[in-house]
């Protein structure tokens, strides 16, 4: 026995003597020094719990140093036993955030396999960390994204749930786990959203702020988008009906019941714009870092500008309460350097009968006709030009499985021949979808792609209703866009941030303007942006249906400018540009009702337009876009053709724009041709007509789609009917 024992004893020394093992041995004592440094060296204890480092807040400031808001103040923490805290609140939470809470141990493989499913057969990010995990994390650690953090996150777990019952981290995670802003735990959640103490939360008001911890941010009633936090309400409803908690019937009433929040604590300045600027913050920082890390933030925001907006856009929406118009929102950007002046997202935040605290800025929204420079951009792009004429009569287009598209102008009228010019001037609406038709959908949507337009996804999504407004976009998408003109064709992408640095100073990002709009990407040519931007300067190109002295004319200035209203006169929008500002307005409601009486274009929001650009011009000379070197000037026919042979004197000319090489008249043609026509009237006989009709032959022009229409004809005029304003 002796000799087995010392054989044995043997046969071990030779191995850790044997040269052949030392790498081996030298690998396990590198992997243990490693763990050792790198996960347990600086463990935080779990019995730590408890207590946490105090954040220093986040502050953000307007451009001028003005500040705007704390993100942070102080830490808003209050415990509360968990038998204080409603039995809904605790199962909402164990619903939507750790369902087999009290049936696994610190890490639920089962919740990580059902996440790892999620993300890879349905593309769909679900979280797979339980509620320990969650307190270790949001207590202990930090929120990045690396292995390391994640195994200290495991190890903590677990010694977690040695030295605590389920209870007790239930207990925990309630009163400490972030819910936005300053609240941290539920019943400053409480306090902060409903202004009562959490022991009195009700079913409805226990599921919307269980829901807030996976993004308080994003589903924070009082962010940027409050409808996500309806939207993460019912998420954490039908977990709860899904773990036999309530019934179905139980969460609609939860669900319908209307919350009634508590005003913000903490003032507030721009609240629109500082949400805004906060997500942006946090997509980038995380939100830990933005809530915690005392970042200063200089912003590109201008107070007074932002101030003299909204008290515009408010004392407006006041005085067309009558055409049932309950909302409005304005934005200021510099176009040569991107920055955002001021954003107005309603006519008040804190009014909660209009939804107030919605960013309509943000909100997709449709654009009516002030879309149209984009498609007429698009058109001088493809060798058409602003002289280029379109037969403006009765027309159809047909769509395959459904009724024929026929399309009428606002005044009810058709306008014969009309250069394009006048067609955008005016806001025509036929001749818009002509140059759609000819344009092409997909060229459309890959030119406002370009200006900034990030709605637009898929062409086969649209008809030739999109240059009437037909897809939506949002206010912040349009104003880059019409930067792009106010640029001469570079796109300067908006900068709302100009500056951040860390508690320690260091900076984190800063913005350095260019010195000229070409360190911009060139989306659109000059000639194709000069061209537009003189259409919607030239007062006399819109004066036939706005008249001489409307809202979108600035005394002594030179402002290119559209108005939109939807079909439905739901949206009313007026953006307008000089080479230092663009300016866009939008009144309407956030419940998306149609307004009433509103027969005009320049009657909703062209006043609020028209009184920010002219403050923000008060004293300012005059910025005339400047002509580039391929734009020529030829004298065309005012009428929108060249009379034939000796009629030549008829024409009263005019000067016209072109791009070096569009300028020859390519894309219409006038000839003498022989028609029917109605013997009585010498108008062109009608389709279907077959009696009182003779044969003569008459001028006629053929535009650029092929239709026809006889010059030398007698052209009666229709009466108007009631249809959609410019």
């Amino acid at each position: 026995m002796k000799k087995i024992i010392k054989k044995k004893i043997r046969k071990k020394k030779n191995l850790i003597t044997n040269p052949k093992f030392w790498p081996f041995y030298f690998l396990i004592i590198a992997i243990a020094t490693s763990f050792y440094f790198f996960i347990l060296k600086d463990l935080p204890s779990p019995s730590k719990l408890s207590s946490s480092e105090t954040p220093q807040s986040t502050k953000i400031y307007d451009r001028n140093g003005k500040l705007l808001f704390d993100i942070y103040r102080e830490k808003d923490s209050t415990f509360v036993p968990l038998s204080e805290i409603p039995k809904d609140m605790q199962e909402a939470t164990i619903a939507i955030e750790d369902r087999n809470f009290y049936s696994h141990g610190a890490i639920d493989i089962r919740g990580i396999t059902r996440a790892l499913y999620s993300i890879v057969f349905h593309k769909q990010i679900q979280g797979g960390s339980t509620l320990t995990q969650q307190l270790v994390k949001n207590s202990l650690l930090t929120s990045e994204q690396t292995i390391t953090r994640k195994i200290k996150e495991i190890i903590l777990a677990y010694a977690s749930e040695l030295l605590y019952s389920k209870n007790q981290v239930l207990e925990m995670y309630l009163n400490q786990t972030p819910y936005g802003g300053t609240a941290y735990g539920i019943e400053a959640a409480s306090q902060t959203y409903f202004g009562k103490r959490a022991k009195d939360l009700d079913l409805a008001e226990s599921t919307l702020l269980a829901g807030l911890p996976e993004a308080p941010t994003a589903y924070s009633p009082f962010g940027a988008h409050p409808e996500l936090a309806k939207a993460r309400q019912r998420q954490v409803l039908e977990a709860m009906v899904e773990e036999k908690y309530i019934s179905s019937g139980q969460a609609d009433k939860a669900y319908n019941e209307t919350l009634v929040y508590k005003r913000f604590s903490n003032e507030i300045k721009a609240p629109h714009f500082v949400l805004y600027i906060k997500d942006l913050l946090i997509k980038k920082y995380g939100e830990k870092k933005v809530e915690e890390g005392g970042l200063k933030v200089i912003t590109s925001l201008d107070l007074d500008l932002q101030n003299m907006a909204q008290a515009t856009v408010s004392s407006h929406i006041d005085e067309l309460s009558g055409f049932h118009v309950s909302n409005g929102a304005s934005m200021i950007t510099n176009p040569k350097t991107g920055e955002i002046l001021a954003m107005v997202g309603s006519k008040d935040y804190f009014d909660e009968k209009i939804d107030g605290n919605v960013n309509v800025t943000l909100a997709e929204r449709q654009p009516g006709s002030s879309i149209k420079p984009v498609n007429y951009a698009t058109g001088l792009i493809n060798g058409y030009t602003a002289a280029t004429p379109f037969i403006d009569e009765k027309i159809c287009f047909p769509q395959p499985g459904s009724r024929p598209y026929c399309p009428v102008n606002y005044d009810g009228k058709f306008h014969g021949v009309v250069q394009m010019r006048y067609a955008l001037g005016n806001s025509f609406n036929i001749p818009a979808v002509k140059m759609l038709k000819l344009n092409g959908i997909p060229s459309l949507v890959a030119t406002a792609t370009a200006m900034g337009i990030t709605t637009w996804k898929n062409p086969d999504n649209y008809g030739l209703s999109l240059t009437l407004g037909g897809g939506e976009v949002t206010m912040i998408d349009m104003t880059q866009a019409f930067g792009v003109f106010a640029t001469g064709g570079y796109k300067i992408n908006l900068q709302p941030i100009l500056k951040v640095t860390d508690r320690t100073g260091k900076v984190l990002e800063q913005y350095t303007p260019p010195k000229s709009p070409i360190f911009g990407k060139k989306v659109l040519p000059t000639g194709v942006s000069f061209i537009i931007s003189d259409i919607l300067a030239d007062n006399n190109a819109r004066i036939l249906e706005f008249g001489a002295g409307s809202e979108l004319k600035i005394v002594d200035q030179v402002v290119s400018v559209k108005t939109g209203t939807t079909n439905d006169f739901r949206d009313n929008w007026t953006i307008g540009y000089t080479p230092s500002y663009v300016v866009a307005s939008w009144v309407g409601n956030n419940d998306n009702t149609p307004m009433s009486g509103l027969v005009s274009g320049i009657t909703g929001a062209a006043p609020i337009w028209h009184d920010i650009m002219s403050e923000l011009l008060k004293n300012r000379s005059p910025e005339p876009t400047q002509r580039p070197s391929n734009v020529i000037q030829k004298v065309v026919c005012s009428s929108g053709y060249q009379s034939l042979g000796d009629q030549k004197d008829q024409c009263q000319g005019r000067f016209e724009y072109f791009i070096k090489g569009t300028e020859p008249f390519a894309n219409y043609k006038v000839a003498n041709e022989k028609i029917w026509v109605d013997k009585n009237t010498q108008a062109q006989a009608a389709p279907g007509q077959t009696e009182n009709l003779e044969l003569k032959e008459m001028q006629v022009i053929t535009d650029a789609t092929g239709d026809k229409y006889c010059l030398s004809c007698a052209h009666p005029s229709p009466s108007p009917t009631p249809t959609p304003t410019p």
